[in-house]
């Protein structure tokens, strides 16, 4: 004979049950942190309040302060979550070709356009306010170590370089540090004319600076 289910204890929630509200959760969550970005990128950092990012993630500020509870905690959060998005991103768009398959040239171009895009302009806005603003700071500096420190790991990744060659590491972190400066060229007019000829003779310094791709 089939025993009848048992009955579920008073108070008890089925993970079923839950994930509708988990779902619902995440996605104000994600919408947020995307409103906050572009508010960021758009406005910069005086315009962009946390009602300003609410009304343009459809939520109500409420909604917003639960998640995060102030505006530094949404706006650092925000840079933190797309930066490992994008970088995340650019993983999987070469997933299919081998470490060192990817030209230098090709390399050095993903590098450049993820600083002249949006993404770089917000967290512009936030690297400026933090300057003055040591709360908002304090949260900042380890935040960009981290983005940092991804970025640098996934350009050597996409290379194929072996960072144990005399000055392979401090020639990619020159790549990023001449992305960062090509998006502050490109903030008030189109640069792309001109940062296409640095890019291909940047390409040509680096491929002799770091010699063969390491073997896979």
């Amino acid at each position: 004979m089939t025993q009848p289910a048992p009955a579920k204890a008073a108070g008890v929630t089925s993970t079923t049950g839950k994930t509708p509200q988990q779902d619902r959760s995440r996605a104000t969550r994600s919408a947020l942190l995307e409103a906050a970005v572009s508010c960021l990128a758009e406005v910069g950092w005086s315009g962009s309040t946390v009602a300003v990012v609410a009304e343009r993630a459809g939520v109500s500020r409420g909604a917003a302060q639960h998640h995060f509870p102030t505006r530094e905690d949404l706006f650092v959060a925000a840079v933190e979550h797309v930066s490992s998005g994008r970088a995340e991103e650019i993983r999987r768009t070469s997933s299919h070709r081998e470490a060192g398959e990817l030209t230098t040239h090709e390399v050095v171009e993903t590098v450049v356009e993820l600083y002249c895009g949006s993404l770089f302009r917000a967290a512009l806005a936030l690297w400026v306010a933090s300057a003055a603003e040591p709360q908002l700071r304090d949260q900042v500096v380890p935040v960009e170590a981290r983005i940092g420190r991804e970025m640098h790991r996934l350009t050597v990744d996409l290379l194929g370089a072996d960072e144990s060659a005399p000055g392979v590491r401090e020639s990619i972190q020159a790549t990023l540090d001449l992305g960062r400066g090509l998006g502050l060229a490109n903030l008030l007019t189109d640069d792309a004319k001109r940062r296409r000829g640095i890019v291909d003779q940047w390409s040509q310094m680096l491929e002799a600076a770091i010699g063969s791709p390491a073997p896979a």
